[in-house]
């Protein structure tokens, strides 16, 4: 009986061996189906179109060419006289395109300025001056149309003077230049009553840069007495300037205006520096007037030079 017992004892043993044996072939089994990768399905992606790059912003010089001409320090069409363009070829950036203009007024997109160079080369005919200069139209098809002082006007700009040549003739360091102007003009009145030959009047107003300093200077008459027609004479015998320092700019931008009206003129420097002109002279001026900005060199040296750069420029009437 012991012996039975000890033979079923045996075999039970080994049924366990045999079971547990198999147990773990199943589990070394199911683990090494869980070790294989799981294959995976990739999704494909629509290709992407490259961004157009941002357009880069350039910004100009605030000048309406509207009723502006300018006049050049050259005469390229040999004409006898200084080149001039119009308004109508100006506008709209106009300028841009005219090869003859590009070398005397152009941009500056660095600083959004409106570069106005100049030398001595052609001058027009009543100065022996060179200019690259803007000369106001308040009628762009008739420059016998202008304005009297009655009428009024506002010239404002911003402006700097980087580059003058120096000047070996005279007591002053660098060549003077003259940046905004009211410039005088006998009607077409007294054109037609006087049979005169020429239409040009004294400038009125002149603002220089001398030195690095802002000057005015103002027509007034050398006798206060003087009346009728007699005003109309334009030399110095009649005509002379007044003149009056407003400041020190140096190389560096600053605001100018003119404000003209019935018998008085105010000239302001950055808003800070005023004159203001209110005289018998004045209250005399027989001529009509227009404004004129930019760069008019007052030298005739062979390597004279100025560069002016203005950022803005308004008219008002």
């Amino acid at each position: 009986m012991k012996s039975k017992h000890i033979f079923i004892s045996t075999i039970v043993k080994r049924l366990c061996v045999l079971l547990g044996g198999f147990t773990l072939c199943v589990s070394c089994s199911n683990n090494d189906e869980l070790d294989k990768p799981t294959p995976t399905t990739s999704t494909p992606t629509t290709p992407t179109t490259p961004s157009e790059p941002e357009p880069i912003s350039v910004n100009y010089a605030d000048i309406n060419f509207s009723n502006w001409k300018v006049t050049l320090p050259v005469d390229e069409n040999n004409n006898g006289k200084p080149d001039e363009y119009q308004p109508d070829e100006l506008v709209n950036f106009g300028y841009q395109t005219l090869a003859p203009v590009q070398p005397f007024m152009y941009d500056d997109t660095e600083d959004e300025s409106l570069v106005f160079y100049t030398y001595p080369e052609s001058s027009t005919t009543n100065s022996s001056y060179s200019r690259t200069e803007l000369r106001e139209l308040i009628n762009p098809l008739n420059s016998r149309e202008n304005w009297t002082l009655l009428e009024g006007g506002t010239l404002k700009g911003r402006l700097k003077v980087t580059d003058v040549s120096e000047n070996t003739n005279s007591s002053d360091t660098y060549h003077k230049v003259i940046v905004m102007q009211i410039h005088g003009i006998i009607s077409e009145e007294d054109m037609n009553t006087f049979n005169f030959s020429s239409n040009n009047g004294p400038p009125l107003i002149k603002i220089y840069w001398k030195d690095g300093y802002i000057w005015s200077h103002k027509k007034s008459l050398v006798d206060e007495s003087t009346n009728g027609d007699d005003l109309l004479d334009t030399s110095s015998n009649t005509w002379y300037d007044i003149k009056q320092n407003l400041g020190y700019v140096g190389y560096e931008a600053f605001d100018f205006k003119i404000e003209a009206s019935d018998a008085k003129i105010v000239v302001t420097l950055n808003n800070e520096s005023s004159h203001t002109y209110e005289d018998i002279s004045l209250e005399k001026w027989p001529f009509e007037n227009y404004f004129k900005a930019g760069n008019y060199l007052t030298a005739t040296d062979a390597n004279a030079y100025s560069y002016v750069k203005y950022y803005n420029l308004y008219i008002t009437h």
